[in-house]
């Protein structure tokens, strides 16, 4: 092989590292564990994308540009409790349309106590959406009184869930057609709209962001806004899929959806990133979990696993800049 195939090779495996982790993991784990390709664990595997990418793509925008947020386990939790306890007097229509709006809305509350308070860097941005989770999931405590929520206990239809929670279309969960569907939208916004520019901009420098006429702190609620709506969704996926909302539903879900943007190749620093690429990232920390509990790794391991996958996508993205 030339030199210049071979630098052409390195290249190609340097751009593409999570689609060649991702082909590597399955061929590793289908020779360790043939019943990994078994038409029954694909099915699962699929059903398992669920709630995680739309939460990792809601914080796609959030790191994108410059920011984080730990409140999505509040939101995820408060939107599953709010939409079962309104199925029974609004409608299952009703209760899903408040709970998506009701994400959205602490999302902008998030990005509203965020430019109030003039956090405007990660560190200062981490333990106000800290906070801001915390209040979240009190909230969801007192309104269940730290009981679970069942779907089966509604009086009223919740066909609506069931069909996203376990239907199909073909060999496609129905969940997934609806979250490929937003994904390709936002895609669109991100790349194609002045906002989502803005976002961008605003991760990448926020001076210049601010001299070519953006206003930064619009920008700011607007990308937690939409951070809040995906949650929001994620938490309407995840209760159609376990079909129990509690005051900890949320629980995990913010180190994942950070883990999946990060792995994804969104850098850290801001204003670089996509939201295609984050969904290569979700596909791999799904895999990864899925190809774990076939070789039947400990929970413990399983930690372990993904802290290492996290620490090394962090060293990659900061050997970029170098």
């Amino acid at each position: 092989m030339t030199k210049t195939k071979q630098n052409s090779v390195l290249e190609f495996f340097k751009q593409n590292l999570v689609l060649c982790g991702i082909v590597v993991l399955i061929i590793v784990t289908a020779i360790a564990e043939p019943k990994f390709l078994g038409a029954a664990n694909l099915n699962n595997v699929l059903r398992q994308l669920g709630p995680l990418p739309f939460a990792a793509l809601g914080m796609t925008f959030v790191i994108i540009a410059g920011f984080i947020d730990l409140s999505i386990v509040g939101i995820i939790s408060l939107v599953g409790v709010i939409t079962v306890g309104l199925i029974d007097p609004l409608g299952q229509g009703g209760a899903l349309l408040v709970g998506i709006l009701l994400g959205a809305f602490l999302g902008w509350l998030n990005g509203l106590v965020l430019t109030t308070c003039g956090a405007m860097t990660q560190a200062e941005v981490l333990f106000i959406t800290y906070g801001m989770s915390s209040i979240y999931m009190a909230l969801a405590l007192i309104y269940t009184q730290s009981e679970t929520l069942r779907l089966a206990k509604s009086e009223k239809s919740y066909s609506i869930f069931t069909t996203l929670g376990s239907k199909n279309l073909g060999i496609i969960p129905v969940v997934l057609i609806l979250f490929i569907v937003i994904l390709v939208l936002m895609h669109l916004f991100l790349r194609k709209t002045i906002w989502g520019r803005a976002i961008s901009l605003l991760g990448g420098n926020k001076d210049a962001a601010y001299l070519v006429g953006f206003n930064v702190k619009s920008t700011m609620r607007l990308a937690y806004t939409i951070n809040g709506l995906m949650s929001g969704l994620a938490s309407i996926a995840l209760l159609s899929r376990v079909t129990t909302a509690t005051a900890t539903s949320g629980t995990n879900y913010e180190t994942n959806a950070i883990l999946c943007v990060v792995v994804g190749g969104t850098t850290l620093k801001g204003g670089k990133g996509s939201v295609l690429r984050t969904m290569l990232g979700v596909v791999l920390i799904t895999l990864l979990g899925n190809c774990m509990n076939m070789l039947g790794l400990s929970t413990y391991m399983q930690t372990v696993m993904r802290g290492t996958v996290l620490v090394v996508a962090i060293w990659l993205d900061n050997r970029k800049e170098l």
